[in-house]
C-alpha cells in the first residue's frame, strides 16, 4: 500500500512534468513564459514548486520512517512490518528523487554542451 502511494506521488509527479511542453522558437517564448499550461482548468504548478513539493513528500516519508523506528526501538511499536514499511516507503521515495535529480543533471549538462 505505501509502495503504490509513492509510485502514485511519482506518477503524479511525471505528469506534472510532461505538462510543461515543448520549448517553442523566438518571441513566442517570450510571450508565454509568464503563463502557465492550464490543467483540468487549473493553472498548471510551476517546475519549481512541482520539485519542490516532491522533495517535500520525500522529506516527509524520511522523517515519518525516522519516526517508526524511534517508536520500535521504545516499544510502542511492536510490528516490525509495519516499521520496515515505513522504511522501505521511504528508501523508494528516496531513491526516485535521485535518478530524478541524475536525470535533470544529465540534460543540463547536455544543454550546456551544446554549440550555439
Amino acid at each position: 500500500m505505501h509502495l503504490y502511494r509513492v509510485l502514485k506521488t511519482g506518477t503524479k509527479f511525471m505528469n506534472e512534468i510532461n505538462a510543461i511542453g515543448p520549448i517553442q522558437q523566438g518571441d513566442q517564448t517570450q510571450k508565454t513564459a509568464a503563463k502557465s499550461l492550464p490543467i483540468n482548468g487549473q493553472a498548471a504548478p510551476s517546475f519549481k514548486d512541482t520539485l519542490n513539493g516532491f522533495l517535500n513528500d520525500v522529506n516527509e516519508m524520511q522523517v515519518k520512517a525516522d519516526q517508526s523506528i524511534e517508536k520500535m526501538v521504545s516499544g510502542e511499536i511492536t510490528d516490525v512490518h509495519q516499521v520496515m514499511s515505513a522504511v522501505e516507503e521511504a528508501n523508494v521515495s528516496f531513491n526516485m528523487m535521485m535518478e530524478i535529480r541524475n536525470k535533470v543533471m544529465d540534460a543540463y549538462q547536455e544543454i550546456m554542451r551544446m554549440r550555439l
